[in-house]
């Protein structure tokens, strides 16, 4: 699975302060949320205007020597990518740029507009060319359209406009020449979040990006709230589709995609992840000698269970850190090959010892039966698996990139019939009940689509019948 994006935009309260490296290091912080490309967009009145870089790859390999210096600006966004909808490619980074008028335009989006090949359509319809195949880009020329249509400069009123036809999830920052406007969906699907450090203020996904600032974390956006900044004050405005839609926060930034050092919606998502791992102990108690994670984002599970059961918490996998995106390896030995790169057995803690192995979902269950073979090979005497989050039995429409229906293995199997397949000795999934008392956030409030098909919003019946799993 993937998420898609990462986003930071940062307004310096003085003009002579540079905000480029404060955002360089906030998409740093946010890595984990893209790593196929990464940009930075930055403006500055004394004449130098809009400066523009985007590069494949991560942001340390995208920016480099003197390039952040070349960047400085009083305002900035910057953006990490994973491909969802549209492909991985240069055309496809962001922030995206137009200009029209007065203005120039700089995008950075999380998430996945569910309508977007519709409005895609009618914009090429009216003349607009795109250069990628992106919901990002559809975004940028809906506020140019909007912008010309209703000969209003005031894009509090255009963003509030775009709303009412938009549909699916979006946290957005958005430089309009030196000022940021701030965005998060109607029903908060994609996290967004606000600081203040000296003469700065900055938005970004995650509350980590903020740590390695220094920056003071003030708050979260509410669902549907546009902020954006004017003698410098935080400025706030709530859409109307906001009043009326329900709330939707994304299951899995808690159970997968977040940092486990985030606080998404006022809860921490370690502390959510220990709960995880306490239900699935009170749910499946086993016997066995010691609890493992398939690292990275399970660890605070597995820790939680051992904490709940007593067994001791150990390391039987190893993961190669240096190891980026693998390509799609041709053949199943390949495939194999390739999950050994990522994950190599500690043999001294796995031979003969009957083990709890933690994960925090399956969705294909190919790397997981990849991952039970090299500790059979390594010695287990028995194999336990855990998973962190309910049967994973339908796509998601809202930027996560996973299987389509007819590859998830919960969706066409049962759960003894997966445990046959995967060969462990037993499997369990947390209940739906359990995960959202872990999380502690009522259902009404969660998008649970993927693991009960209730989903917030309308599916447009061609995405319906798409194999949603995109690189």
């Amino acid at each position: 699975m993937k998420d898609k994006c990462g986003i930071v935009g940062i307004h310096s309260k003085d003009s002579s302060k540079d905000v480029s490296s404060y955002i360089y290091y906030g998409l740093h912080a946010l890595q984990h949320r893209g790593q196929e490309s990464a940009g930075i967009a930055t403006y500055s009145d004394n004449g130098n205007g809009l400066k523009h870089y985007c590069g494949m790859g991560l942001v340390a390999d995208v920016f480099k020597d003197n390039q952040i210096d070349e960047l400085n600006g009083e305002v900035g966004i910057g953006h990490v990518r994973y491909s969802t909808t549209g492909q991985s490619k240069l055309e496809s980074s962001q922030p995206f740029i137009t200009t029209f008028d007065d203005f120039v335009i700089a995008i950075a989006h999380n998430g996945d507009i569910i309508n977007s090949k519709h409005l895609r359509k009618e914009l090429i319809d009216e003349g607009y060319e795109f250069i990628s195949d992106t919901d990002s880009e559809v975004l940028c020329y809906l506020i140019k359209r909007e912008y010309e249509n209703s000969k209003t400069n005031d894009m509090v009123e255009i963003l509030e406009n775009i709303s009412e036809i938009l549909l699916g999830s979006y946290s957005l920052v958005i430089l309009v020449n030196e000022d940021i406007y701030a965005m998060r969906d109607p029903a908060g699907m994609k996290p967004l979040v606000i600081a203040e450090k000296d003469d700065f203020y900055i938005v970004a996904s995650e509350t980590v990006a903020f740590d390695v600032m220094g920056a003071n974390f003030i708050r979260d956006f509410e669902p549907g709230e546009i902020v954006y900044f004017k003698d410098n004050k935080i400025n706030s405005h709530i859409v109307k589709k906001a009043k009326t839609c329900q709330k939707a926060h994304c299951m899995f930034e808690y159970v997968y995609f977040a940092r486990p050092d985030s606080v998404i919606d006022g809860k921490t998502v370690y502390q959510v992840r220990l709960n995880i791992g306490k239900e699935l102990y009170k749910e499946f108690p086993i016997d066995a000698d010691v609890v493992m994670p398939v690292p990275d984002s399970s660890i605070p599970a597995a820790i939680g269970y051992s904490r709940a059961s007593g067994i001791p918490y150990g390391e039987g996998l190893i993961k190669n850190r240096y190891v980026g995106r693998t390509f799609i390896m041709p053949t199943q030995e390949e495939r194999e090959l390739a999950v050994k790169l990522k994950m190599n057995p500690l043999v001294s803690e796995l031979k003969d010892k009957k083990i709890v192995l933690i994960d925090d979902s399956i969705v294909r269950g190919t790397t997981s039966e990849s991952l039970i073979e090299i500790l059979k090979e390594a010695g287990a005497k028995e194999i336990h698996l855990m998973i962190g989050c309910p049967p994973v039995i339908a796509p998601c429409y809202y930027g996560v990139a996973m299987a389509s229906k007819d590859e998830l293995v919960a969706a066409n199997n049962t759960v003894d019939e997966i445990k046959e397949k995967l060969g462990v000795d037993s499997l369990g999934y947390i209940s739906l009940d359990a995960l959202i008392d872990s999380i502690g956030i009522s259902s009404e409030d969660l998008c649970l689509g993927c693991v009960n098909e209730d989903y917030p919003t309308e599916i447009p019946k061609d995405l319906e019948v798409e194999t949603y799993y995109k690189f």
